[in-house]
């Protein structure tokens, strides 16, 4: 149903948003990983998205064939995937990570931009609470309007 297709979109976006919010707090959390289950440091993780068009055929009567048109029913992950940026090196002799120079190879997680990304995250997860609270308004007052 149509009336319902932005509450759609919104609760996508509320979905996807939580999970890059995830992804951020995994970030952050493993920060000063040097070792994971593999022997090595943790690689920032970004959550990955596209547009979840549905595809319609439409039968247009002023043509002879139908057209593909593209409907938004919002967004949907893809996946998470591993940054690619390089890893950070310190120097920390006492580290038992270090390498025989003393330096320690660390995450590639920088706290500041993983701030910004989860406020970015969290702005965009209250705009599509905000949406379909809208929505749910307009709904009650239709219904109003009916009695």
């Amino acid at each position: 149903m149509q009336a319902f297709s932005s509450m759609r979109i919104s609760s996508s976006g509320l979905s996807a948003e939580r999970l890059r919010m995830d992804t951020i707090a995994s970030n952050i959390a493993n920060a000063a990983t040097t070792r994971g289950e593999d022997g090595k440091p943790y690689v920032r993780k970004i959550a990955v998205f596209q547009e979840n068009l549905n595809g319609e055929i439409s039968k247009d009567k002023t043509s002879k064939g139908g057209q593909i048109q593209n409907r938004l029913m919002g967004v949907k992950a893809v996946g998470i995937e591993e940054d690619t940026s390089p890893l950070r090196t310190v120097y920390d002799p006492t580290n038992p990570d270090a390498n025989t120079e003393g330096y320690v190879t660390m995450p590639n997680v920088n706290i500041l931009n993983e701030m910004a990304d989860m406020i970015a995250a969290t702005r965009a997860y209250e705009a599509n609470i905000t949406v379909i609270g809208a929505e749910k308004n307009m709904f009650s007052k239709a219904l109003e309007i009916g009695k």
